[in-house]
């Protein structure tokens, strides 16, 4: 694992991280971030059930974006 592609540390917890050298930004985990902010166990679960709430008031939480792989926990 390269210096730019690695762990960093939010109040003990890990998120995981991807620096794009062409476009010379850092990406991090959604799930690991969403696992920080709501204190989720399973963040990937809190995810699924938030999307699905909102798809079911009428509201599209899906944006056009890239998914980069990110290192494996």
């Amino acid at each position: 694992m390269s210096k730019k592609n690695n762990v960093k540390l939010f109040q003990n917890t890990k998120i995981r991280t991807v620096w794009d050298e062409s476009k010379e930004e850092w990406f991090f985990s959604v799930n690991d971030v969403l696992g920080v902010l709501v204190e989720s166990k399973n963040p990937q679960s809190y995810w699924s059930t938030l999307k699905q709430r909102l798809i079911g008031e009428g509201v599209e939480p899906i944006t056009i974006c890239d998914m980069l792989k990110m290192p494996a926990k």
